[in-house]
């Protein structure tokens, strides 16, 4: 005959603690719990929020000035950055870079940069370099790192055919691709659970009439709709009106996907206990909407806002990229990735792809927060 094992009790103790937690968590306790146990989730979690940190505060996180072209630097190579210094001393961690000096290949006689073994250009935490603004508020020269020598520029991802820094304008580009899918995701979230919610909420002909409505935008080609929208904006007009703009038109397009989906929950929701428990206690419409059935599925309208956020950076990205986007001297991943457009950018400096692996890290980081986000939207059903 088999005894218990010893244990028993303290895992017996364990189970009925965890199970108690449950019974009395949260709804957002139960998705976060859930969310941890997605490891691609976390990951994009933190990836996601390194990357909005950046969009804050992009000038921090530069090493040059984005626009200050050099034409001394025209193509410059990357540079790498070394972290042992050995000496006659011995060695230390001490970070430095070799710069680059141009010279004539005896061969081809083509201008090529060579490294410069022999000297070295420390680097440094929380240097001091060109002047940026934080918020509109206050300026800063602190960076993240900078050289010692300021007549040294660092060129981490090297520099376009103007000389100017790659990583430096991929770190300010960060602030307006982002911006704008989260903008647009906003505009059309709320277009989507306003006009969504109340056709699920009031149905009949008003549900008639906005179906449609979502119905002939599902209908319409994205993408020439895109381009066609883009390309009768004038020319001439400041960047800051061009990027609110485009914003707009992203999130005009974007919103049916959004509507359907909140009116199908409205409509499965009308007819619950505790709506008409709330009908029936004199709440008004609006606080029986928004305190009670738009809460009920909050977690779900998260879980596609982070969804459609990287779809907002793609259509930004491939409008920039055709020229019918923002445009210069605005800084974005898009307008970046035009640098790259003809055969001899790609032949002569690979690195201007670099705004494009920016794009796909964030997608993808998107996308892994966004499926942790729908799995644990629903707890209950784990």
């Amino acid at each position: 005959m088999n005894t218990p094992a010893a244990s028993s009790p303290a895992i017996d103790g364990i189970v009925e603690q965890t199970a108690s937690r449950l019974a009395v968590a949260s709804q957002w306790q139960l998705v976060w719990w859930a969310f941890k146990r997605h490891r691609l989730a976390m990951v994009g979690l933190f990836v996601t929020i390194a990357l909005y940190v950046i969009a804050v505060v992009p000038g921090f996180f530069a090493v040059n000035d984005p626009s200050q072209q050099n034409r001394r630097a025209v193509f410059y190579p990357p540079q790498t950055v070394h972290f042992i210094d050995t000496g006659a001393d011995g060695w230390s961690i001490h970070p430095y870079i070799h710069p680059y000096v141009l010279k004539r290949d005896p061969v081809t006689l083509a201008s090529v940069y060579q490294e410069d073994k022999e000297r070295k250009v420390p680097l440094r935490m929380f240097g001091e370099g060109y002047e940026y603004s934080v918020f509109g508020l206050f300026s800063s020269r602190i960076h993240l790192f900078a050289t010692q020598d300021a007549d040294q520029p660092l060129f981490l991802f090297g520099a376009d055919r103007l000389g100017r820094c790659v990583f430096s304008r991929i770190m300010v580009g960060t602030q307006i691709s982002l911006s704008v899918g989260l903008l647009g995701v906003i505009l059309s979230l709320t277009l989507g659970i306003i006009l969504g919610g109340i056709s699920g909420y009031y149905g009949g002909r008003i549900d008639f009439a906005i179906q449609r409505v979502i119905e002939l935008v599902l209908s319409l080609p994205t993408i020439p709709i895109w381009l066609a929208l883009a390309a009768a904006l004038p020319q001439d007009w400041p960047a800051t009106l061009n990027y609110m703009m485009i914003t707009l038109i992203l999130s005009l397009t974007g919103w049916a996907q959004l509507a359907r989906v909140v009116r199908g929950r409205f409509l499965s929701l009308r007819t619950e206990e505790f709506v008409t428990a709330a009908r029936l206690d004199g709440a008004s419409e609006g606080r029986i909407i928004f305190r009670h059935m738009l809460p009920s599925f909050s977690s779900h309208i998260i879980a596609s806002v982070s969804l459609a956020i990287p779809a907002m950076i793609l259509a930004e990205t491939s409008l920039s990229f055709l020229g019918l986007g923002l445009q210069p001297p605005t800084i974005s991943w898009g307008v970046l990735l035009r640098e790259a457009q003809n055969i001899r950018s790609i032949a002569t400096a690979p690195w201007l792809f670099a705004p494009g692996a920016a794009v796909v890290l964030a997608v993808i980081a998107l996308n892994f927060l966004g499926d942790g986000l729908r799995d644990a939207s629903d707890p209950y059903n784990k």
